[in-house]
């Protein structure tokens, strides 16, 4: 049991100690990268499971040579997008990804120190859909306008770009795992921005790339395979496609049916999510309710199955709230799995 986003902003302690810093200097600090990672781990211990590295999936448009900002209120800005295919002649045509994003390997390794085996530390990257979607519209969307007349308009730049960026993320995951992490989870957010023929042209060919180049790359620098999580938020209709995609864990957002989701999984994959994180906001008898509903309704992946949100806790949730459902998890889930052999 973990859950995404689990060290940031509805925590006191994360916002004493990021403070007035700059949200991505604080990414680059391995120290203080380290010591939000932990907060979580040390506040609910022995409630989580899981460690994920504080950082963010838009250090890769940094690495390509984007520059993104983190505006208050707004998220992630990208001052100059790719409007037109001529313009990814503006980022690295080689990426030396030690180089550029050295400073996420040191958070790993100093976190690794600091959990002390406690428990497992996930890496993490977004999916390069979605990486593709914030270099071309600057930031987040609501339309998608931009990103969409590119596929449409330029299907075969577009392919070309989700290439490029393949070919970093694939990088950036072995140097993850080469640094400690234990298990890595790649995030398509905008996934479901896209009509299915779309999700199999434009993502689906990019996640398979990852699941079996990673292992490959592994190889070569003498290290063991890691398990691997991906989450397409919102493409509940590619999750057959998703379950025979190379990865071990397949995370469900909210619009997901645990029993429905089971079935379709059909013992090919370990599901992971998917409580509404809003649900966190409607007191202590929803979350309960909550609770019930998703853990049983998993109980049919005979025990292959992480418990998460499904998406990532927001900024306003009260801690406590949190940890109540951390604990009543474990209340149904005792229930549930007494006679689970």
């Amino acid at each position: 049991m973990w859950v995404m986003r689990q060290a940031g902003r509805y925590l006191p302690e994360y916002n004493q100690v990021k403070g007035t810093r700059d949200f991505f200097d604080v990414c680059r600090s391995p120290d203080i990268a380290s010591t939000i990672t932990l907060q979580p781990i040390e506040r609910y211990q022995p409630l989580l499971d899981a460690a994920i590295i504080f950082s963010d999936i838009l250090v890769v448009p940094q690495a390509l040579g984007m520059t993104v900002e983190m505006v208050e209120k707004r998220g992630p800005v990208f001052p100059e997008p790719l409007r037109h295919p001529s313009d990814v002649e503006k980022l690295r045509k080689e990426v030396d990804v030690t180089k550029e994003l050295g400073y996420v390997f040191e958070a790993i390794k100093e976190t690794r120190k600091k959990l002390n085996g406690r428990v497992p530390l996930f890496g993490f990257v977004g999916a390069p859909w979605t990486l593709m979607s914030y270099m071309i519209e600057g930031g987040g969307s609501k339309m998608f306008t931009e990103i969409k007349r590119w596929i449409f308009m330029w299907p075969e730049e577009s392919k070309a770009l989700l290439q490029r960026i393949t070919d970093v993320v694939v990088e950036f995951l072995a140097r993850q795992v080469e640094a400690g992490a234990q298990i890595i989870q790649v995030f398509d957010s905008w996934a479901g921005e896209l009509a299915p023929h779309d999700f199999r042209t434009f993502s689906l060919p990019y996640l398979r790339q990852i699941s079996s180049r990673l292992p490959q790359r592994l190889s070569e620098l003498s290290l063991n395979r890691v398990p691997m999580t991906v989450f397409a938020k919102g493409a509940w209709y590619a999750l057959d496609d998703l379950c025979s995609s190379g990865y071990d864990c397949v995370g469900l957002d909210w619009t997901h049916d645990p029993a429905e989701a089971v079935k379709i999984a059909n013992g090919r994959v370990t599901l992971q999510g998917n409580l509404d994180p809003n649900t966190l906001y409607g007191g202590r008898e929803a979350i309960t309710k909550g609770v019930e509903r998703m853990v049983r309704g998993f109980a049919g992946a005979r025990g292959r199955y992480i418990v998460n949100l499904g998406h990532g806790i927001t900024p306003g949730v009260n801690p406590e709230d949190l940890r109540w459902f951390f604990e009543e998890v474990i209340r149904v889930g005792t229930e549930v799995y007494k006679d689970f052999n």
